[in-house]
């Protein structure tokens, strides 16, 4: 296995529609995916779309741990409505509905554009369906941040970047900037109560 190198808003393989894959059972999709799985753990994100280690295909993984759930901007925006973990998925050529009109905002960050953040709205409820790495179709529903962690990585597959879907440009900005602003928000909220 190997730490790929990701790349970063501007290089031309994020900004393209990637290719569908016509056998997701090849020997070099089981590479491809520990590779990503090794590059996004040494990264410390939750998911990664191929076209960001420079492979221009329509393959992510994600995964979703309570920890992330849990955290206080996704509390926010009401997205820590599903309880327990998403393991590991490797999701191949995949399919997006969304299950109802509803949608929220709420901070994303991108290992594509490390040290910044932004706000987007994206569907609170979808159903994801795709392919294994074994070959067989499989469909789930998602809420929350599954749904929105799902939303993120697909978009890369279609060469959107999350900056690309803020309404509100002032809701980006670097971490630390936007975590201040974040808190002070949450600080006049408790202070109207």
């Amino acid at each position: 296995m190997s730490i790929l190198k990701i790349a970063r808003m501007g290089h031309p393989v994020l900004k393209k529609r990637a290719e569908a894959i016509a056998d997701p059972t090849e020997p070099k999709y089981h590479k491809l995916v520990a590779d990503m799985l090794e590059t996004l753990v040494d990264a410390g994100g939750v998911g990664l779309a191929a076209p960001q280690v420079h492979v221009s295909e329509r393959l992510v993984i994600f995964h979703v741990p309570q920890s992330r759930m849990a955290e206080e901007r996704y509390k926010e925006a009401g997205l820590d409505d599903e309880t327990g973990e998403v393991p590991l998925t490797v999701l191949i050529n995949p399919v997006i509905e969304p299950l109802s009109d509803e949608m929220a905002e709420a901070y994303e960050g991108c290992l594509s554009i490390p040290g910044m953040m932004g706000a987007v709205k994206r569907y609170t409820h979808i159903r994801y369906s795709g392919i294994g790495l074994d070959g067989e179709p499989f469909a789930r529903d998602a809420k929350g941040f599954h749904a929105r962690v799902v939303q993120h990585e697909c978009d890369h597959l279609d060469g959107v970047l999350y900056p690309q879907r803020i309404e509100d440009m002032i809701k980006f900005g670097y971490n630390e900037e936007m975590k201040m602003r974040m808190q002070a928000d949450m600080d006049a909220q408790e202070g109207e109560a």
